[in-house]
């Protein structure tokens, strides 16, 4: 799994768990749809600090509570 899966199943599974889509995480971040796309879509690879810690403040969340779950935890990631 890399690094990017990780970020995209995290999100996905917020989502869900939130009942709100990737487009409604976009407007609640204050970050464009098509970079959000391009997160959950595996086009943008390595996601910066700074687009993290929008998407942790839409969710109502901490950048720390957004990255500490289990895959991004106990994964070994090889360079992308």
């Amino acid at each position: 799994m890399t690094y990017s899966d990780v970020i995209i199943l995290r999100l996905t599974q917020l989502c869900e768990e939130r009942k709100i889509t990737i487009n409604k995480l976009a407007t609640l971040s204050g970050i464009t749809q098509s970079t959000v796309e391009n997160i959950m879509s595996g086009k943008t690879k390595n996601p910066k600090l700074k687009t993290l810690h929008k998407l942790a403040l839409g969710l109502g969340m901490t950048v720390s509570e957004l990255l500490d779950f289990a895959e991004m935890n106990d994964t070994i990631f090889e360079d992308e």
